[in-house]
């Protein structure tokens, strides 16, 4: 799988003498002529100015990717590993491993989750966005967790309404340092995309409504971190990121919002979709599904556990 691109990197010094467009194109996988597109349209800022594709770089300049190439072809199907919880002619619900980008973008024309669903179910093919078959919602790159996947059109449709309606129900888990001063509440602030790092989510008065509901389930090594139990309202990109940084308490792990530290050994952000409940689009039956922690995160709870203080309370089933 290539690497998520940067959206502000260094030019290191082995690149001096090259152009930009060929430079770009071997840091971020993309194709030259892409590279070449977005600098055309002013895309591209080599410290904080437009510049010419033809640019020869000396080594040491900043570069600025302010959006990213689009995606030409529909995905078609390769093997892809990951787990089903639930399947029936309508619904998939999915396990997504961390590291799994969930659909093709810039940098991950292939081996994503809708490549993997489109070859172990070539049905879903004609089933919504044909850039994006199935998904109805989607989970960052590095977050875990239960996804939900229409398999037929009616489902979809019926899904995309319900989830609009906010009446699919996803939980999630996260790891926060620190403590919140109320053990429950909503965290209700608009989101939009940052204005100084355009890659970034950030909070912004012009802004996507978003509401975020969370409540401490446990209190871990002298109130260093806090487990939260994570509701969504809304669907917006890196919610729950955005929002529990923005009363101070980053995701650990989470190096673009502020909660990257050298000491905890986990290298992604612990969050995990870890609970979807839904009425079947078709059957109108309660869909229940719970996913455990995966392996990485529930170790470091267990090595966070072993120096827990006094007043932690247990972990709920």
């Amino acid at each position: 799988m290539k690497a998520e691109p940067p959206e502000r990197l260094v030019v290191p010094a082995s690149l001096a003498g090259e152009r930009l467009d060929r430079a770009l194109a071997l840091i971020t996988g993309w194709s030259r002529q892409a590279v070449a597109d977005l600098i055309g349209a002013d895309e591209v800022l080599v410290d904080g100015r437009p510049v010419a594709r033809s640019l020869r770089l000396a080594g040491g300049e900043t570069v600025e990717l302010l959006s990213e190439p689009g995606v030409s072809a529909p995905p078609t199907g390769e093997p892809v590993a990951f787990e089903v919880r639930h399947a029936d002619p309508d619904v998939l619900v999915v396990a997504k491993p961390a590291g799994l980008v969930v659909h093709p973008g810039p940098g991950h024309e292939h081996g994503t989750l809708v490549h993997g669903l489109l070859h172990r179910y070539p049905e879903i093919a004609g089933v919504g966005d044909p850039a994006r078959p199935g998904i109805v919602h989607r989970l960052d790159r590095d977050t875990s967790g239960l996804l939900l996947v229409a398999r037929s059109p009616v489902a979809y449709d019926t899904l995309v309404r319900a989830m609009a309606a906010r009446e699919i129900e996803r939980q999630y888990v996260a790891l926060v340092w620190g403590v919140p001063d109320a053990p429950r509440g909503v965290i209700d602030a608009p989101i939009g995309r940052s204005v100084r790092r355009r890659t970034r989510m950030a909070i912004r008065a012009a802004g996507r409504a978003a509401r975020t509901g969370y409540e401490v389930r446990e209190e871990l090594d002298n109130r260093r971190f806090a487990l939260l139990d994570c509701s969504l309202e809304t669907g917006r990109t890196h919610q729950i990121r955005v929002h529990l940084s923005s009363i101070g308490h980053p995701v650990v792990g989470d190096a673009t919002y502020g909660g990257s530290r050298a000491d905890t050994g986990v290298e992604r952000p612990f969050l995990h979709a870890a609970a979807l409940s839904l009425d079947h689009p078709v059957s109108g039956e309660r869909v229940e599904v719970h996913e455990p922690l995966p392996e990485d995160l529930e170790a470091l709870l267990g090595r966070l556990r072993g120096s827990a203080s006094p007043g932690s309370v247990g972990v709920a089933g």
